[in-house]
This record gives structure tokens, C-alpha cells and sequence, in this order.
């Protein structure tokens, strides 16, 4: 039987706090110094430090004594309404309304507008062999769009994989919403690591547009040119130490019909680090890797509805979704760390 225990901003204090205990399971609370409050969820494998108000953002992961998370110049999180503000996360929410980078176009901020959203409330949904905690936003703009954002993160015992998951509700009486969608996981950077991926070879693509956040220089402009013409392995971080600023690749049209898709970065016979995801839901992926002495990531995939290009690329492609009144839509990502002796059953 399910056990729930609502979670209240008061129960957050500068000191950190057990909030239940009992098997292999611990959770425990603080607020941060810049007024965020934590949740930290442990298992016998490690444990994900989640900001249950300010977005459902997963801050850190750390599994078998590996982090997962990407170095950033952000040594904890800031109540701030733009994800570039509080960079230094394992993984957000980007969307709702928009995702991505907005061209110059666009109205929309970095990620859209659910990444850094204060939620209306949050919960622990303690089960056998489970661990899920729960938040809900009602987003709601006069003269705009009206919806019910519900995502959830879930750990199951003995396991260093975990669940990230979104419902999004349209909540408008008649009219369609705009939906464009990301799970943003900003995976640490592996020196030297290999990327594998079910889809065919080739599939990823670079980048060719460039996001008003690039500056483009003339190394970064050679890099490109080496990625293009093969020179550099686009599947390996062997070469990858410097790109900066950012190299991204895009695969659209992902292959459906064989069930979810499984992505993998390994640079060690000890561990990988897995993504494995519907791509009849999630059709397109991004690959994001930056090396510099202030930030390294290397987000191996990044399961989306379209490119994050910003809303009106999506609108131009005709990957915008609009989800009609009173229809939701549900995504799941499952990520993590895979041991060795795990990887057969992977």
C-alpha cells in the first residue's frame, strides 16, 4: 500500500531535516541560503537532490559514488525565474508553451517558462519497492493559456536508474494549447567517453543554425568543419575537451515501431550512463557538449518533441503541438547509471 506525505514550504529549514526513514530508503530536507528548498531521496545505490518548488529540478545525482551531474560555476540553486540563471543542474523541464533557444523572433525565455516555475504544492508517494516525488503547477494567464503541469521523479530500490516523468493538461474551456517539450539532462562530462544509440548510423546531425547565445570564433568554426567531414569522431569525446562554445547535434524522425530507444555514454568498464525513451512521444533528440574551464556537460541525448530551436522554428516545422482543451499529454524518461554487472539487463 501507498503511503503519500504532503510536502510544506515551513517543513524546509536552514537545518537539515529527516523527513522519513525506513528500509533502504532516506529523505531529507534544507532550504538553501538563496531561499530553495531541497529534498534529498536516498537508496542503498545513492540518491538525487530534487527542488521540489522551483520547477520539479533535479539539482544533483550521484550514484555508486559517480556523479552524474555537469560542473558548473553555480555551487547551489537561485530562486530565479530563467534556467541560465541557476545553470548548474542535473536536468529541468524545458517547455511548456516554448522550448529552447528563442530566436530573435521569438517572445519566449531560455527553456520556456515551466523550467524555473514555482509550484503550488508537492508530495512523497512512498510504495514497496518505489520512491516518487510529485509536484503540481496550474499555470493560468488572463487573455492566455490555462494549464496543469504535474511532474514526478520516481526511484525504485537497489537500482541507480530512476524515472522522470511530465503531465501537462490543457485546463482551457475551448481553446488548443502551444505544447513544445524537452527533458533537459545535463550529463557530466566524460573525458574520452564512447556514445551508442539505436537508431541508424548518422542519425545525429550537426547543428547548422546558431542560437544567439554562440559566438561563433574561428576554432569553434574548425571544429565544425572537422565534425562535418569526419575528422572528429562525432560519437566520442576523445577530441571534445575543447569545444567551446557549444557543439549540438540533432536526429529527428526517430524510429518508432520497436518500442522506447536506449542511449548510452561509456568511458569506464565499471559503469555507463543510460536514457532509454518512447520516441513516439519524444520523436526528436539533441546531443549538447561543452568543455570549458567554467562549464563542462555532455548531454549525450536530450529526448524532445521538436528541436529546441525556439517555438516558432517548432511552428515552422510542424513539431508545435497543440493539445486540444481538456487533453493531456503524458511523458517518461528513464535515466541513470548502469554497473558492469548490471549491463546485461539493461
Amino acid at each position: 500500500m501507498a503511503f503519500t506525505l504532503e510536502l510544506r514550504r515551513e517543513d524546509f529549514g536552514e537545518a537539515e531535516r529527516t523527513v522519513c526513514t525506513g528500509g533502504e530508503w532516506t529523505v531529507t530536507a534544507r532550504r538553501y541560503r538563496t531561499g530553495v528548498e531541497s529534498l534529498t531521496l536516498r537508496n542503498s545505490r545513492g540518491h538525487l537532490e530534487v527542488l521540489p518548488f522551483l520547477g520539479q529540478i533535479i539539482w544533483d545525482a550521484v550514484f555508486d559514488g559517480e556523479s552524474l551531474r555537469m560542473s558548473s560555476m553555480f555551487e547551489e540553486p537561485r530562486k530565479v525565474s530563467q534556467i541560465v540563471e541557476t545553470y548548474g543542474c542535473f536536468a529541468f523541464h524545458s517547455g511548456l508553451l516554448a522550448a529552447g533557444c528563442p530566436s530573435p523572433e521569438d517572445t519566449h525565455p531560455l527553456h520556456g517558462e515551466f523550467a524555473c516555475a514555482d509550484m503550488d504544492s508537492a508530495e512523497l508517494v512512498l510504495d514497496e519497492d518505489s520512491l516518487t516525488i510529485r509536484s503540481t503547477r496550474e499555470h493560468v494567464m488572463g487573455f492566455g493559456d490555462h494549464y496543469r503541469a504535474v511532474p514526478a521523479v520516481t526511484m525504485r530500490a537497489g537500482s541507480a536508474l530512476f524515472d522522470i516523468d511530465l503531465e501537462v493538461t490543457n485546463l482551457s474551456s475551448y481553446a488548443p494549447m502551444p505544447l513544445q517539450y524537452m527533458c533537459h539532462l545535463n550529463y557530466r562530462f566524460l573525458p574520452g567517453a564512447t556514445m551508442t544509440q539505436e537508431i541508424p548510423e548518422g542519425g545525429f546531425r550537426l547543428r547548422e543554425s546558431i542560437p544567439a547565445h554562440v559566438t561563433p570564433t574561428p576554432h569553434w568554426e574548425r571544429l565544425n568543419e572537422r565534425l562535418r567531414s569526419g575528422d572528429i569522431d562525432a560519437d566520442s569525446l576523445v577530441d571534445a575537451e575543447d569545444f567551446d562554445p557549444e557543439i549540438v547535434f540533432f536526429a529527428d524522425d526517430l524510429p518508432t515501431g520497436d518500442g522506447p530507444l536506449t542511449f548510452r555514454m561509456r568511458s569506464s568498464e565499471d559503469f555507463e550512463f543510460l536514457t532509454r525513451f518512447d520516441p513516439a512521444l519524444l520523436p526528436t533528440a539533441t546531443r549538447w557538449i561543452l568543455s570549458n574551464p567554467d562549464q563542462q556537460v555532455a548531454a549525450f541525448v536530450l529526448p524532445a518533441t521538436s528541436r529546441p530551436e525556439g517555438r516558432l522554428a517548432a511552428q515552422r516545422s510542424g513539431t508545435l503541438i497543440d493539445l486540444p482543451a481538456g487533453h493531456s499529454a503524458k511523458y517518461s524518461v528513464t535515466t541513470g547509471l548502469v554497473a558492469s554487472h548490471e549491463k546485461e539487463n539493461s
